[in-house]
């Protein structure tokens, strides 16, 4: 099966140190242009509307932490596997906080240090990433076993 992945430098697009891509995007926004996730993980209070695409709610009300963590560590796990070789995105409604989060928790998964994976995604995603101190502590937290 050939990759089909994101392109580098695209809109809200991260490169984890291995080379995986992922796409972090607010849900609020448009669609950016181009081409079409073949996965998403929407981390989400309530649950999205549907896509075209391979989807997965979880739970995840907003500021706060996810609803089910063991849950949310094997759907996070998932979505890095699939990053290798699929458009995989994870969305939260504003594209910062949660979504941050769980992109610092792939980070972790993709062997970056808990306790600077959210400055890695600051700095390679966007600045304002990862939004309160419980979800800073929860990537701190969060292992790649």
């Amino acid at each position: 099966m050939t990759a089909v992945t994101w392109e580098a430098g695209a809109p809200g697009v991260l490169r984890l140190p291995s080379g995986r891509l992922v796409r972090g995007r607010g849900l609020r926004d448009p669609l950016p242009a181009g081409a079409l996730p073949t996965y998403g993980v929407y981390l989400l209070g309530a649950e999205p509307p549907p896509v075209d695409w391979e989807s997965t709610w979880l739970r995840w009300p907003d500021f706060r932490l996810p609803a089910d963590r063991a849950r949310a560590r094997t759907v996070l796990a998932e979505a890095w596997r699939r990053c290798a070789r699929e458009r995989v995105e994870l969305a939260c409604a504003g594209g910062r906080g949660r979504t941050g989060t769980g992109l610092a928790c792939l980070a972790v998964l993709d062997g970056v240090p808990a306790d600077v994976a959210v400055a890695y995604v600051r700095e390679h995603y966007r600045r304002e990433a990862v939004e309160t101190p419980w979800q800073k502590r929860y990537v701190r937290r969060f292992s790649a076993t």
